[in-house]
């Protein structure tokens, strides 16, 4: 056993000093790896201030800061590391010259003698033209273009301003373009500014680099590549998180009349936006009117959708006014009264059952679902009321069979819902008359709609009619809960199950006594006793 752990013990050892292990007892200082680091960097990157002859300095001695924790000596960076981050710089950097060797392989600016070359200095350089432009990088990569001052004084206000300034009537200027974010744009921009035809150039192209070119070209003054990146981003599509960069950059770029144009498709003129509530209730009226199901119900889910996501972003786009709501809700009562009254009607007058049936259902879901944007919007106080007082469709609803009219007693249970969270504020007598109108028809169908209704949630609709209840004064409570006891002692689960609700109130009246003046004399239970 001795003999296997101090073999096991010396490859730990092996691997520590390998720097593959972190150890509290060896560890290297970490300016004098990461100098070395860059050193290799600079090399890669052909930086003049590299020298072939610098290599990876040797590890410090051993040492253990004491300010420092075992944790922080347990992540420092092995030489593991060092070498796996060296090489993603390395490799990165080659793409870099690999992809800037293509652009300016055909540019006019470029002979076959100098192209591709490393000057004395150590920087890539291409071309023979009578400006050395060299364009640095953040990370210190650099590259050098010999190309032409009449090209760069024609195409640029910048270049031509600096021209003017720095190189007098020289016949060679060196102009140096430092920290440059995006090289590989720059590099290409310079090469558009030979080309005839950009909008050409520029077909095929991805958003994002012409978005690269476009922050250039408008850096150095570049107009007509301005123009022609411009003329691309109106005319191409856009994906979703391309839109929002292109809105971006042309919000930082400042081009103001010159962008106008392509932000026309996110941006409409006040009056068009004024607009909005007919386009609207148009969308919502040919969803209501729609022959085909399938379409409906897919348009109705995407309106839905879009309403809820512009509400969540507290914007005002494309939205609906509380006027053009309730017209649609009275249009939608109109029909349901003309249907109902024809189901209840002679039979020689009725259309075929299963017509009839389809045409209540989809009314009662077409109100449904404009309730439904009421409520989101917070809209549906006065829907509660205007549902409260039909009292003819209630009687109409009580003379047909359940078939035909339990999709209408969902639109009550989505009203107890909402008015359960709290989502729906109204006076206590708008409530008491809701439940007057509408609740034994909500107990008659509710066996249906619990079989027949996969949208129904069964227990939301509960727990909501049960705290709508228990919101009406106590005298109120009680003969709603003990109609209520009798119905579900014969009914069962046809019954909504209301016991939660039950219980409090049966608390409220005769178990806390809440306050001095509160009289429970008036509230009565009658005790029945059954037989063994």
């Amino acid at each position: 056993m001795a003999a296997e752990d101090v073999v096991r013990s010396r490859e730990v050892s092996a691997m520590i000093k390998q720097g593959f292990i972190p150890s509290q007892a060896l560890s290297f200082s970490p300016s004098r790896a990461t100098a070395s680091a860059s050193s290799l960097a600079r090399g890669a990157f052909y930086s003049p201030s590299s020298s072939p002859s610098k290599t990876l300095s040797s590890p410090s001695p051993p040492h253990f800061s004491s300010s420092e924790t075992a944790q922080q000596v347990l992540t420092r960076p092995t030489l593991f590391d060092m070498m796996s981050q060296e090489q993603h710089r390395l490799e990165s950097s080659n793409a870099l010259k690999s992809r800037l060797s293509k652009i300016l392989s055909n540019a006019p600016f470029v002979n076959n003698i100098v192209a591709n070359s490393v000057d004395c200095d150590g920087d890539l350089r291409f071309g023979s033209g009578d400006v050395r432009l060299t364009v640095v990088s953040r990370d210190g990569f650099r590259v050098s273009m010999d190309v032409h001052r009449r090209v760069l004084s024609e195409k640029s206000r910048y270049f031509a301003e600096k021209l003017r300034r720095d190189g007098g009537i020289s016949h060679s200027v060196d102009i140096e373009i430092s920290e440059c974010d995006d090289l590989e744009a720059y590099v290409e921009t310079v090469v558009l500014m030979y080309s005839e035809d950009l909008k050409k150039r520029l077909i095929g192209e991805g958003v994002d680099k012409v978005l690269g070119l476009l922050k250039v070209s408008s850096a150095i003054m570049f107009d007509i590549g301005i123009s022609a990146c411009l003329e691309y981003l109106e005319a191409v599509p856009w994906s979703n998180d391309e839109e929002e960069r292109v809105i971006s950059h042309l919000r930082q770029l400042q081009l103001h009349d010159s962008a106008a144009e392509v932000l026309q498709r996110v941006s409409a003129e006040p009056s068009t936006s004024s607009g909005a509530d007919d386009i609207l209730l148009r969308l919502l009226s040919g969803v209501l009117q729609a022959k085909d199901d399938k379409a409906r119900r897919e348009m109705k889910s995407i309106i839905s959708r879009l309403l809820r996501e512009e509400a969540s972003d507290c914007i005002r786009g494309l939205d609906v006014s509380r006027d053009s709501l309730y017209h649609l809700c009275h249009r939608c009562l109109s029909s349901l009264i003309l249907c109902l009254s024809e189901a209840a009607g002679p039979d020689e007058n009725r259309r075929d059952r299963g017509t009839l049936m389809a045409e209540i259902a989809r009314e009662a879901d077409n109100m449904h679902w404009i309730v439904e944007i009421l409520i989101d919007k917070s809209m549906g106080d006065e829907f509660v009321k205007l549902w409260a007082d039909q009292k003819e469709l209630a009687i109409l609803h009580s003379k047909i069979p359940t078939v035909y009219r339990h999709e209408i007693s969902r639109i009550t249970a989505q009203l107890c819902v909402a008015m359960g969270k709290g989502l729906i504020l109204v006076p206590k007598d708008t409530r008491l008359s809701l439940l007057s109108t509408w609740l034994e028809a909500l107990y008659e169908d509710f066996g249906w709609m619990r079989r027949a209704s996969r949208s129904m949630d069964k227990k939301l609709l509960e727990d909501g009619l049960g705290q709508t209840i228990l919101t009406l004064p106590l005298p109120q409570q009680q003969a709603i809960f003990l109609n209520w006891f009798d119905r579900y002692l014969n009914k069962g689960d046809d019954c909504p199950d209301i016991q939660k609700a039950f219980e409090i109130w049966w608390r409220r009246a005769f178990i806390r006594q809440h306050g001095p003046e509160l009289n429970n004399s008036h509230l009565q239970i009658a005790v029945c006793g059954y037989p063994n």
